[in-house]
């Protein structure tokens, strides 16, 4: 009993210590200064843009885009196939899939019916296969909600309004931002209902808002903290010095910067001007 108290002891010891260690150095770090115009080990490179014109048939308008990256759709998809038909290797799972989503198509609103239909004629994929890969039904709905109001809604109040009411198929977070001062909020969903709308409000000297994976009211988990080194982060600056270069400088301060961390995106409404960077952290750096 000695010996597997012992090693059951330096085992949980040794989760312990490896666990506290990620919350210190080199996990983290002090707030970094200067890292814009973007460069360095934590760069990768500017994100490429596309045009998608709307105002092409429904069917046509990412032809353009999926000549490009039809090639790359097909390895994600043959990747994703060999690790489903591994676990189930019938081939049911994907031979259900070619049959039975694409009749989800017809209670997409609007013109994304037809769009995912072309989608898929130009990739070459099934279109049920393409759906799946896409992503869940659910989050697509979110994707479609957020699409119509960035095309139709012509205010802050308007936007907001949607996202707070609008019946949705999962849980999600919308963050959004107007052009005057105040306008500004994290809006917290459940399927039917808003749990909450915590906007800015620079009378009480709330400039700014923080939005990670929890919550705003729970403490995230201890090895999942972001919102913490974040806020303290901007509390070093002030309003009036908030730019691309303060923001870019935080978002590039770990663990808010992490190994999750795909690219990141200035965006300033007012002036019209948007930036997004694709992004590394070079180890050490934690895993999310």
């Amino acid at each position: 009993m000695l010996g597997w108290s012992r090693l059951t002891f330096i085992l949980l010891s040794g989760i312990v210590t490896c666990l506290v260690a990620q919350q210190v150095p080199p996990w983290t770090e002090d707030c970094r200064k200067s890292t814009y115009p973007p460069s360095g080990p934590t760069y990768r490179g500017p994100v490429p843009w596309y045009t998608i014109n709307l105002d092409l048939p429904p069917y046509k308008r990412w032809h353009e885009l999926m000549v490009v990256k039809a090639p790359a759709l097909k390895v994600i998809i043959n990747s994703v196939k060999n690790i489903t038909n591994a676990f189930v290797p019938s081939g049911r799972i994907i031979q259900l899939v070619d049959q039975k989503l694409p009749g989800l198509l017809g209670n997409f609103p609007g013109p994304f019916e037809e769009e995912m239909k072309g989608i898929a004629a130009v990739a070459e994929v099934p279109l049920g296969v393409m759906e799946w890969i896409l992503g869940k039904k659910d989050a697509q709905w979110i994707g479609f909600i957020l699409r119509s109001v960035l095309e139709n809604s012509t205010s802050y109040e308007e936007a907001k309004n949607i996202l707070t009411n609008t019946k949705i198929l999962a849980p999600a977070y919308f963050i959004v931002g107007g052009n005057q001062s105040g306008e500004g909020c994290v809006i917290t969903r459940d399927r039917k209902q808003s749990l909450d709308v915590y906007e800015l409000d620079p009378k009480q000297g709330r400039w700014y808002v923080v939005q990670t994976n929890y919550d705003r009211w729970k403490n995230p988990f201890f090895l999942d903290d972001r919102r913490t080194p974040a806020k303290m982060c901007l509390n070093r600056t002030t309003q009036e010095n908030i730019s691309f270069a303060t923001i870019y400088d935080v978002l590039s301060t770990k663990p808010v910067l992490n190994k999750l961390t795909v690219y990141t995106v200035l965006i300033d409404v007012t002036k019209g001007q948007f930036e997004t960077y694709l992004r590394d952290c070079p180890d050490p750096c934690i895993g999310w």
